[in-house]
């Protein structure tokens, strides 16, 4: 089985590590005269957006009309936590399918696409971002069979196509291309796995940017594509039995309802199920369930010998059991006969190959950096493990691929970048350390059954180099492909790594990308971005986006390594979780303080942005710190801290935040729940403007979090006199929380994004 890493650089989500490694991919109460009324004044409203749609952006700009639309407030709803009574007014916006939310939603894109459509830099931004992303993308090659298979997007396709070829030197061929799938972009490939002997493709489709994905197989031989699609199928592993016959795949076949990405009903009783390939669903086996405990996801891999199946089931963001069974010579008619090995939710254990009976894992148990374990199934009693790669002090094990046999690639973080070395699989001896630049490790291929390797590394300057290695021939690592970007000169700017202070005198470390001649009297604007939660590192990567910013506005872009991540361990993770959170926030204050202190730039032309995580992480520093802020851009945030555990997967979540359910941690989320502190700035001061995304089929994090909290924003400040900053939300459609979404959709995005800080900040666009 071939290990891949694939990593994507979108809005990062909340808990993606161990919501998506299953793969094998390292990669409303209504009134109804005052809900008429309502509709009534949105529709005025829209035909007054239509009226002006087709003017010029001149006449435009002199309509922006940041008159808020009226939201409805039920001051009856309320909810009594350990004897405190909190209100939710705004309860009505949980409801997605209703008139009335739909309604708000409609009216709300009409202010904020006024805003956004009214900067007179737009088009030169778009213009901009579409230029500078029509570059080629590509990903790792990976072998199966005697083929190599890789996706490459020529610059502007709305998905990446697959290719094959027959030898690394021969002309690529397109194997499948998702493009024909939709005519928008928005049915992207989530996941694949090829069949052990290479012979059929097995693939997950998601659309609309939603969770939920159906499968289906090719004949990779001759194209055809079988009969049948699985559906239901969510959080699923994606794995072989080495006869070729099947897959082993989970999902949640008693869900009710709607399962399209634009319900909020929980998550439960997730299933593990065997499909044989050219049969229909309807004769798919039940082989794992855990019916006591409905909260559980199910991972599982085929290892690496097909002798066994390695199940491994969680609750929540970190931590999961280990149970085996096998396979060999056994004909599956029914549920599997598991054999336990790890039996307390307490460390995580990911599965990376086996040597013979003993199974290596990934684990924190015991190293909050991580090592490597051999666990003997044939006598897998805890006072039998064996250490194969002793925790690192000081260097976190990220992740870890079998190769060549009896080799594997270990790659390491050191102070937030990449080191990749090769050792031995027996003994766990270093073989040696592959060169690598300052940056990060975003794809990598390999297999035991292979002696040639691939690994994807970029930077913030740098787009891509493809490396590839045969371990049994080649003495050094040869570039296969280097990216390059039309019209991007990488010595024009530069990176520098700095460690600051946060409030209890923790060093936190923070890249920041600027031009080389910035001059630093604090007359840049800059773009501060973070995330600090579920074990997650903010690496280095290159970003378009974030090159037009600092290009074309002379901007600074800074990324702070805030405790609640995983940059340095579980110990790091573990100093900004449940009572520790605050950490997060103050780290992130102090990275503004010290960029402005350093005279990079000044609060007034500051922007934070933060995605899921990162969005509750932004709105939270702005409830505490609004004078710090020029701008906060919250992506797919979360906001009702109180109630995020009652829709889709947030229930996954407490193992960051706590529940509402037990008193002290209710106590604790109080204290920073982004919707429940909006309060009225002192001193006649007002809050940063404010730019809420969400999305229509987001099933991670449920749009009504930005609905609620924009409501609350608007209710509150919206109508001071101080508060000239706009507060908006933008609400995409036929999107969801990142992963697959269409190249155009990304562009439009970071349109509206870039425009609306230059509109807020007033900054000026310079064509160089």
């Amino acid at each position: 089985m071939a290990a891949v890493l694939a990593v994507f650089r979108l809005p990062q989500v909340v808990c993606i590590r161990h919501l998506a490694h299953f793969s094998r991919t390292i990669h409303i109460t209504r009134n109804s005269k005052i809900k008429q009324n309502y509709i009534n004044n949105i529709q005025t409203r829209l035909s007054f957006h239509h009226s002006i749609s087709n003017k010029n952006i001149k006449e435009k700009r002199k309509m922006v009309n940041l008159q808020y639309p009226d939201a409805r407030r039920d001051e009856k709803v309320a909810d009594n936590y350990h004897g405190t009574e909190v209100k939710d007014p705004y309860r009505w916006l949980e409801d997605p399918d209703s008139d009335e939310t739909r309604a708000f939603v409609d009216a709300q894109n009409v202010v904020t696409n006024s805003f956004l459509t009214s900067c007179k830099y737009r088009q030169d931004i778009h213009n901009r971002l579409k230029q500078l992303w029509d570059f080629p993308k590509y990903s790792c090659p990976r072998k199966h069979g005697d083929k190599y298979y890789f996706y490459m997007n020529t610059g502007l396709q709305n998905q990446s196509v697959y290719y094959v070829q027959d030898t690394l030197e021969d002309e690529p061929r397109v194997f499948f291309d998702p493009n024909t799938l939709s005519e928008d972009g928005t049915v992207a490939i989530t996941s694949s796995q090829f069949s052990e002997d290479g012979s059929i493709f097995a693939y997950g489709l998601s659309s609309s940017g939603t969770d939920w994905s159906t499968i289906h197989f090719i004949n990779a031989k001759t194209g055809e594509k079988y009969p049948e699609v699985l559906e239901q199928v969510k959080f699923s592993p994606l794995t072989w039995t080495h006869d070729n016959k099947g897959v082993f795949y989970g999902g949640y076949p008693d869900q009710a309802g709607k399962t399209d990405g634009s319900e909020t009903s929980g998550n439960r009783n997730h299933k593990l199920r065997y499909h044989r390939v050219g049969t229909p669903q309807s004769e798919d086996i039940l082989v794992v369930d855990f019916p006591e405990e409905p909260l559980w996801r199910i991972g599982a891999v085929v290892s690496d010998c097909g002798k066994y199946l390695i199940v491994l089931p969680m609750k929540d963001c970190r931590d999961n059991l280990v149970y085996f069974t096998k396979l060999e010579g056994v004909d599956i008619r029914g549920k599997l006969p598991l054999t336990q090995v790890v039996s307390k939710l307490e460390a995580d254990h990911d599965y990376v190959t086996n040597d013979g009976t003993k199974a290596i894992f990934m684990t924190n148990k015991n190293a909050s950096n991580f090592k490597l374990i051999a666990i003997d199934l044939e006598d897998y009693a805890e006072e039998k493990w064996v250490e194969l790669l002793p925790e690192h002090p000081y260097n976190v094990l990220d992740w870890a691929a079998a190769v060549d046999g009896d080799k594997f690639v270990a790659c390491y973080m050191l102070d937030v970048k990449n080191v990749l070395q090769l050792h031995c699989l027996k003994t766990g001896q270093l073989l040696r350390t592959f060169p690598l630049d300052v940056g990060t490790i975003i794809g990598f291929s390999g297999d035991k059954k292979y002696s040639e390797i691939f690994y994807h590394f970029t930077s913030f300057l740098t787009p891509g180099i493809i490396y590839t290695m045969d371990l049994k021939k080649d003495k050094e690592p040869k570039i296969l492909r280097e990216i390059k970007v039309k019209d991007f000169d990488p010595n024009l700017y530069k990176t520098v790594q700095i460690f600051y202070e946060s409030k209890d005198g923790t060093k936190i470390p923070m890249f920041i990308v600027m031009k080389a001649n910035a001059v630093f009297d604090g007359s840049m604007p800059a773009l501060l971005y973070g995330y600090g939660g579920f074990n997650v590192s903010q690496q280095p990567t290159f970003s378009v986006t974030r090159l037009v910013f600092v290009q074309h506005f002379n901007g600074v872009l800074a990324i702070a390594n805030i405790r609640g991540g995983g940059e340095y361990g579980e110990k790091w993770h573990n100093a900004g979780r449940l009572f520790n959170k605050q950490k997060s926030y103050d780290d992130f204050q102090a990275a503004a303080e010290y960029l402005i202190e350093k005279k990079y730039t000044t609060s007034s032309k500051l922007t934070i942005q933060g995605g899921s995580n990162g969005g509750l992480l932004v709105t939270t520093c702005m409830n505490q710190r609004p004078d710090l802020f020029g701008a906060i851009i919250s992506q797919c945030g979360l906001s009702d801290m109180l109630r995020f555990h009652k829709f889709t997967v947030g229930y996954a979540w407490v193992s960051d935040y706590g529940s509402s359910d037990d008193p002290k941690h209710f106590e604790n989320i109080m204290k920073y729940s982004s919707l429940h502190n909006v309060k009225v700035p002192e001193n006649g001061g007002q809050y940063p403007a404010t730019l809420l995304t969400t999305a229509d089929h987001d099933d991670r994090v449920v749009a009504l979090h930005s609905l609620k909290l924009i409501a609350t924003l608007q209710h509150k400040l919206g109508q001071l006199p101080n508060q000239t900053n706009p507060l908006l939300v933008r609400v995409e459609t036929k999107a969801g929380h990142g992963a697959g979404k269409p190249t155009a959709k990304l562009i439009e995005e970071s349109t509206d994004i870039l425009c609306f800080i230059a509109q807020s900040l007033k900054l000026e666009f310079k064509s160089t």
